[in-house]
């Protein structure tokens, strides 16, 4: 034992260093190479479960699904994330800089990591006590923002450090930038600075100043905090933060600098504006494409071209709102839309406020009356502006009393307005009608509501649809849900199955009275024609050009109605909706105006 005590002694003085610094720097070493070590196994562990980059690409950006016209106006855009990809060529240079200076200065220089911009900002915030600088590179964000959760572990940060080594092999720095500028959230649910250019500012990337730029580029930090519509002031300090650091590191000149930091802030919320109106046939493309692709309708950045004519479709909705305010006009004022008290000068916030409950309906304007004259009314809009409403706009609104009664018609503004009165205001945009009327005419949502629809016959593409009068006040699609009579319109399918069966258009069919008993007399039909007048034996062609339904209920008597209705089967009626009995002849199925106009479709190709 002594023996062994005595070679260890020696031992330790021979090959153990006695001072206590050598000691420590031992020790330090130790826990540096265990750290070494233990990281190097995290790493072989943690790297075959890093996942493929080679789905990187713009396909997995949540694109918006976007529907288009036949000749690519825009109709609609369908999506949780506001989206405009880009590449990186038609990206600013002076943007990227601006995110450079922002984000990652020495992006060009690291390997996916920046070890100084670490050292860098522990230092800072061991001297600050706060934790208020990272030190994420770009690349970092690509990795965290495409493949991993945000949850602050140290086995994600651990796995964002590898995936960022391996973005940077893959990868070129061209193509992480891009992926950056795509997929960056920069507030109000736009991802991407194009999405964030439209938002913000209306623009695009070309069309963005350098304090614009600098605006958006401190947005991927705290998109909230920072965000130049609900924290201007915090906007205003990191834009102006972030162009000293570009004039620090040579971006822009002194000059630049000082113009840009004395920009007041200009961004505002910008919605996308839709080329063409068409919703109801944009809620159609949406419904097809989520029975067709489901989940994946809204962010795989579909581009969907319709069959809709922009120029017709504009037509086709301006014809069915025009026609039906006419008919509104035809039947009487109703009334307005609410009233809210008004004394003295107008108090506009307190109008604003109360303008806010009320939107615009199929491009009828909200506002509030000021001041009746003898023949006109004063009415401050929903836009903030004074509209002079002259007698020629106002003298038609006879009070509306039921169905077919009148009211008297007015002898001044009086008998329709008072101060007050919520109403609404077409805005006439005909030079000759406004000659005539003036530019505003009073207004009322329409009561009714209708549907129009034009086809191609050749091949069945649709032109035109709309569906009611304003999608967003009612998203009932009338031209595909609203089944009705189609009453005399169902005639000449009688009278061409008539014709498959042997008649011809000269053969003759009585149209004398016809009474069909029932259980009482109560029950007894009598159909008549609409002149109520009877004919004789009248020739298919007559009967048909004048719509006899004593001819067209004989007629189907005489070919069956079980046959004329398998025969209407052809044009694309539904079996279930078609009675079997007499009735048909004058109309008492059941269609939509869509399967109307495929089965009149059918006649003008030829069959």
């Amino acid at each position: 034992m002594n023996d062994s005590g005595s070679f260890f002694s020696r031992w330790t003085r021979q090959y153990l260093p006695a001072k206590r610094w050598q000691l420590a720097l031992i020790g330090l070493f130790g826990l540096f190479a265990g750290g070494v070590v233990m990281l190097t196994l995290v790493a072989l562990i943690l790297t075959p479960t890093l996942p493929a980059l080679d789905d990187l690409s713009g396909t997995q950006l949540k694109v918006p699904m976007r529907v288009y016209t036949a000749d690519g106006q825009l109709i609609a855009e369908f999506g949780e994330e506001k989206r405009i990809p880009v590449r990186i060529e038609e990206v600013p240079d002076l943007l990227i800089k601006s995110v450079l200076a922002a984000e990652d200065r020495s992006f060009f220089y690291h390997h996916g990591v920046d070890f100084t911009g670490i050292l860098r900002a522990a230092l800072h915030n061991l001297r600050t006590q706060s934790s208020g600088q990272g030190a994420s590179t770009i690349t970092m964000q690509v990795a965290r923002n495409f493949f991993l959760s945000p949850e602050k572990t140290y086995s994600r940060k651990i796995r964002e450090v590898l995936l960022a080594f391996k973005i940077e092999r893959e990868l070129s720095k061209q193509q992480i930038l891009e992926l950056y500028f795509n997929k960056i959230f920069l507030g109000h649910r736009a991802y991407g600075f194009a999405a964030a250019a439209q938002v913000y500012y209306g623009k695009t990337l070309k069309e963005l100043t350098l304090p614009e730029m600098a605006m958006l580029a401190g947005l991927p930090k705290a998109p909230s905090r920072d965000n130049p519509l609900t924290n201007p002031d915090n906007a205003v300090e990191r834009r102006n933060a972030i162009l000293r650091q570009m004039l620090n590191l040579g971006f822009i000149d002194e000059a630049a600098y000082t113009q840009a930091v004395n920009t007041p802030l200009a961004a505002s919320k910008h919605a996308y504006r839709f080329n063409i109106e068409a919703p109801y046939v944009a809620e159609m493309v949406r419904q097809y494409m989520i029975q067709a692709y489901d989940e994946k309708t809204y962010a795989g950045g579909f581009h969907v071209y319709t069959t809709i004519n922009a120029n017709d479709q504009q037509a086709a909705v301006k014809a069915l709102q025009n026609g039906l305010l006419e008919y509104e006009r035809r039947h009487g004022y109703r009334g307005p839309a609410g009233h809210v008290t008004v004394r003295g000068e107008p108090d506009k916030e307190h109008l604003d406020d109360v303008l806010k409950d009320y939107r615009v309906v199929g491009d009828l304007l909200p506002g509030v009356v000021l001041k009746v004259e003898e023949k006109s009314a004063q009415v401050y809009t929903q836009d903030g502006s004074i509209a002079e409403l002259g007698w020629a706009g106002l003298s038609w609104a006879r009070a509306y009393i039921d169905e077919n009664t009148l009211g008297a018609a007015p002898k001044r503004a009086a008998d329709v307005l008072k101060p007050g009165d919520i109403i609404y205001l077409e805005a006439i945009e005909n030079p000759a009608q406004q000659q005539e009327i003036g530019p505003w005419r009073l207004a009322a949502v329409p009561e009714v509501s209708g549907a129009l629809v034009s086809l191609r016959p050749a091949d069945g593409a649709i032109l035109a649809l709309t569906g009611g009068f304003d999608f967003y006040q009612s998203g009932f699609n009338r031209v595909t849900q609203a089944e009705r009579q189609p009453g005399s319109s169902i005639k000449p399918f009688i009278f061409s199955a008539a014709l498959d069966k042997g008649f011809t258009p000269a053969s003759t069919v009585s149209g004398a009275p016809i009474v069909m008993e029932g259980d009482s007399p109560e029950d007894e039909w009598r159909p008549e024609d609409y002149s109520r007048k009877f004919f004789g034996p009248t020739r298919l062609r007559k009967a048909l050009a004048q719509s006899l339904n004593l001819v067209a209920v004989r007629l189907l008597r005489a070919i069956g109605v079980g046959y004329a209705a398998e025969y209407m089967e052809r044009f694309g009626f539904e079996p279930a909706k078609l009675p079997r009995n007499l009735s048909l002849a004058l109309g008492t199925a059941s269609a939509t105006p869509m399967q109307m106009v495929n089965a009149f479709a059918v006649f003008a190709n030829g069959g």
